[in-house]
């Protein structure tokens, strides 16, 4: 029973950890986005290296991103 346990709060910490953000580029707006879900359409793109572990890094680093600041 207690391997049970810490079987599933093990995978409860994994998934937390592997929790992604993404600036991403609209291409008809031309605005730039933080998203928690990978983009996979044609609309939207992943704009330079814009994969961050937290919102706040996200945050951050959209601000640095010419072609998000340049609108």
């Amino acid at each position: 029973m207690i391997g049970t346990l810490v079987l599933a709060a093990s995978a409860v910490a994994g998934s937390a950890v592997a929790a992604e953000f993404y600036v991403v580029r609209d291409a008809t707006t031309k605005k730039c986005t933080i998203v928690d879900t990978k983009p996979t359409s044609t609309t939207t793109t992943i704009v330079d290296n814009g994969t961050f572990k937290t919102k706040t890094e996200a945050e951050t680093g959209m601000k640095t991103m010419k072609v998000c600041t340049s609108n």
